[in-house]
């Protein structure tokens, strides 16, 4: 279970990433205001999800003890 929260938090770690950008380029290209509002939020929330995931890792593996 450990191996597959472990797994599950770097994809959404990427994915915080890939939000990250699409929303630095759509800025810097002149989007839509609401597209980046958008994007930041999603960003927001997959960070939350990111370290829910870290901390159920560290809390199944023992935090590394």
């Amino acid at each position: 279970m450990s191996t597959f929260t472990y797994v599950l938090a770097i994809i959404v770690m990427g994915l915080v990433a890939l939000v990250l950008v699409r929303g630095l380029f759509n800025m810097l290209k002149g989007g839509s205001g609401n597209t980046s509002n958008k994007l930041m939020q999603a960003r927001i929330v997959l960070q939350a999800i990111a370290i829910a995931l870290i901390m159920l890792t560290l809390w199944l593996t023992g935090g590394g003890r």
